[in-house]
C-alpha cells in the first residue's frame, strides 16, 4: 500500500519500485514503529484528534500486531510493501478498518523513521554493552587464573621487557572499557525524541512533545524540527563506536594469531574456535580470530560510507538517508557477533607457560634493568644506556644471556658492577619492581583484577 498515491496519475515502474522500496531491510524496525505508533495514538488523543475509544481500539490492534510479528520479525521482509511504515499501516487498517487511517494525523514518515531508528539504536547500544561486559568478564577470569605467569612484552614486535600474561590481558580490558563508556556517551546523545517534527516544520497539532518523548524512553524532545528529521549523527556515532571497538578486537585477534603460531606457541586455542585444512590434516587454523580481524574493515567501511552519504545533504530529509540502515544493521550485528566470538576464544584458551617464560627471558629483555642498576650506582642514565648497549653486543657475540655473564666480564664495561647485579637480572624481580599503579607487578595486577571483578559485578 503506497502512502502517497493521490498526486500521481500512474503507478511507479516496477524497476523503480524494486530500487526504491526498503521493506527488505527496514522490516527490522517493525517493533519500534509499532511502539512509536502506540505512543502517537495517545498523543493525538490528548490533542483531540481521537476519542478515548478510538485510541484504545488503535492501541489494542497495534499491540496485537506487535505480538504477531515479535517472534518471527523476518517473515515480513517479503510482504511487498514499500517500507515498514506502509506495512504497519496496512496491517492496522486490516484490523480496525478506516480508523487505522487516522493514526498518521500530524505525523510524517520523516519523523517516524527518525524515531524508529533512534529507538533501534538505543536497544542496539544496550545489547552491545552487554556483549562488551561479557567479554570483559571472560578476560578478567582468564587473567585471574594466570596471575604471575611470565610473558614477553613487545614494542615494534621485538621483545622489549618482561610482563605477565595477566597484564597483557588487562590491557585489552581497558580498551573495551573505553568502548563501553563511548556507548554510554552515545546513549546520552541519542536521548532526544524526533516524533512531532512531522516532515520538516513541526506538527500543527497540540502535542506535548516532551511528555511523548518520556513515554518513549527519551529524556526530552528534539529542539529543532529541521535537524530532527535529517539528523543521523547517532548513526555515525554508533558506527564510530563500532569501528574503534572493532579495531581493538582486531588488535587482540592479531596478537593471539601471532602468539598461537608454531613459531611462538605461547597460547593454544580451543578446538571450538579453530578449523582444519581440506588438504593438510595436521593444521589447526585460528579462523575465528582471522574473521574478527577481517570484519574490522567491513565495519570501518560502513562508517566511511555513512559519512560520505551525509557530507553534502541539504536540509531537511533526503532519500539518501535510506542508505543509513543496511550498513548500520550489518555493522552492529558484526560488532556484537565479534565481541561474543572473542569471549568464546578466551573460554577455552590455554597458556603455554614454559614457552612464554622462555620468550620473556630471551631477547635481552633484562637490559633496561641492567641500565637501572648502573643508575643506582650513580651513573647517569644516558651513559648507563650506552654501557649496556655494549654489554649486549658482547653477550650476543658470546651467545649467552646477560645473567650468564661473569662479574669479570661485566667489569670489562664498568668497574661498579658487582655480584649484586644478578638479582636485578632475574625476571621475577624485574616484574616485581614494577609495583606502581598501572605496572606489571603481580601485586598491582591482583589489585586491578579485584577492582575489575567488583566493577563488572555491579553492572
Amino acid at each position: 500500500m503506497a502512502l502517497w498515491g493521490g498526486r500521481f496519475t500512474e503507478g511507479p515502474d516496477q524497476r523503480f519500485k524494486d530500487y526504491n522500496d526498503s521493506l527488505k531491510f527496514d522490516y527490522r524496525l517493525a517493533l519500534e514503529d509499532i511502539e512509536g505508533s502506540i505512543c502517537w495514538a495517545d498523543a493525538i488523543c490528548e490533542a483531540g484528534v481521537l476519542d478515548k475509544e478510538e485510541c484504545e481500539n488503535l492501541k489494542n490492534a497495534l499491540k496485537e500486531l506487535y505480538a504477531e510479528i515479535k517472534d518471527d520479525i523476518h517473515k515480513i521482509a517479503g510482504a511487498g510493501d514499500e517500507d515498514i511504515h506502509s506495512y504497519v499501516e496496512r496491517r492496522l487498517i486490516e484490523k480496525v478498518g478506516s480508523l487505522g487511517k487516522k493514526l498518521h494525523t500530524g505525523r510524517s514518515r520523516n519523523d517516524q523513521v527518525a524515531l524508529d531508528l533512534k529507538l533501534w539504536c538505543l536497544k542496539a547500544c544496550c545489547r552491545v554493552r552487554n556483549a562488551i561486559l561479557n567479554l570483559q568478564k571472560e578476560l578478567v577470569k582468564v587473567a585471574k587464573e594466570n596471575q604471575g605467569a611470565l610473558f614477553p612484552g613487545y614494542t615494534h614486535l621485538q621483545r622489549a621487557q618482561p610482563v605477565t600474561f595477566s597484564h597483557w590481558i588487562l590491557a585489552y580490558v581497558q580498551m573495551f572499557e573505553r568502548d563501553y563508556k563511548r556507548l554510554g556517551n552515545t546513549l546520552d546523545l541519542l536521548s532526544t525524541c524526533p516524533l512531532g517534527s512531522a516532515a520538516l516544520a513541526g506538527t500543527a497539532y497540540n502535542i506535548d512533545r516532551d511528555k511523548l518523548a518520556r513515554a518513549l524512553g527519551f529524556k526530552e524532545a528534539t529542539a529543532n524540527s529541521l535537524d530532527a528529521v535529517s539528523d543521523r549523527d547517532h548513526v555515525m556515532e554508533l558506527l564510530s563506536d563500532a569501528s574503534i571497538s572493532m579495531v581493538h578486537l582486531s588488535r587482540l585477534a592479531e596478537d593471539l594469531i601471532i602468539y598461537n603460531s608454531g613459531e611462538a606457541h605461547f597460547v593454544e586455542l580451543s578446538d571450538k574456535v579453530t578449523s582444519g585444512s581440506s588438504l593438510m590434516p595436521q593444521k589447526k587454523n585460528p579462523d575465528a580470530l582471522e574473521l574478527i580481524r577481517g570484519k574490522c574493515g567491513r565495519v570501518v567501511g560502513a562508517l566511511t560510507g555513512m559519512m560520505v552519504t551525509c557530507k553534502a545533504l541539504p536540509l531537511a530529509y533526503d532519500k539518501d538517508l535510506q542508505e543509513d540502515k543496511e550498513r548500520l544493521f550489518d555493522a552492529m550485528d558484526t560488532w556484537e557477533d565479534s565481541l561474543y566470538m572473542a569471549s568464546l576464544v578466551f573460554e577455552g584458551i590455554k597458556l603455554n607457560k614454559e614457552a612464554a617464560e622462555n620468550a620473556a627471558k630471551g631477547g635481552y629483555s633484562n637490559a633496561t634493568e641492567l641500565a637501572d642498576y648502573l643508575v643506582s650506582k650513580g651513573i647517569p642514565f644516558r651513559e648507563a644506556h650506552s654501557i649496556v648497549g655494549r654489554v649486549v653486543l658482547y653477550a650476543i657475540s658470546m651467545q649467552k644471556p646477560l645473567e650468564a655473564m661473569s662479574v669479570e666480564e661485566f667489569k670489562q664495561f664498568n668497574a661498579v658492577i658487582g655480584d649484586d647485579v644478578y638479582p636485578c637480572l632475574q625476571l621475577e624481580n624485574i616484574i616485581a619492581r614494577r609495583d606502581i599503579k598501572g605496572g606489571t607487578a603481580p601485586l598491582q595486577t591482583a589489585k586491578e583484577i579485584a577492582l575489575w571483578e567488583d566493577l563488572l559485578a555491579k553492572r
